[in-house]
């Protein structure tokens, strides 16, 4: 590592409070925030109508915000609310931290289906900026793909317990 900037990204269902999260540590750390929901709704409002389509504009997302993340994160951390959900997904996150020689922190969010769901209700409502409608079908796919990280993977991982998981 050659500086003391930090890269904090974060795992969690849907609905478990990572951008909620990720606000909290950017203003805590005084750090850059990267939001994925943001950019896909501002790039590709139109074109988001199913996890299809969100797979294939994240990729190119990602594309363009790896080598912006690794400059910045000469200078500053750097909050990246991109879901680090699977271990392939976490193997970006880890190429971040290797180029740019960063100390880094997974933020696992570890929360039980019933409470997300109260949250993703509660959001698909209010509407906050980059939210996208989410159905309790849609949650479902996508927690099924879901893998909690692993002291295999070797990242440092901070625990936050949103409720008894299920």
């Amino acid at each position: 590592m050659t500086h003391s900037t930090r890269l904090h990204f974060l795992c969690g269902k849907a609905g478990a409070g990572k951008s909620t999260l990720s606000r909290t540590l950017a203003t805590q750390h005084d750090a850059f925030l990267i939001s994925e929901d943001i950019w896909l709704a501002r790039l590709y409002p139109d074109e988001m109508r199913d996890f299809d389509d969100y797979l294939t504009y994240s990729r190119r997302i990602r594309q363009v915000v790896q080598p912006l993340v690794i400059d910045m994160l000469a200078h500053r951390s750097v909050v990246l609310d991109f879901p680090a959900n699977t271990v392939r997904s976490r193997q970006w996150f880890r190429s971040i931290i290797e180029q740019a020689r960063s100390a880094h922190t997974l933020h696992y969010l570890s929360a039980g289906n019933a409470w997300c769901l109260d949250r993703i209700a509660r959001r698909n409502t209010e509407r906050p900026e980059g939210s996208h409608v989410l159905d309790e079908a849609t949650f479902m796919q996508i927690t099924s793909l879901f893998e909690p990280p692993t002291p295999a993977e070797g990242f440092d991982v901070q625990v936050h317990e949103q409720e008894v998981r299920t």
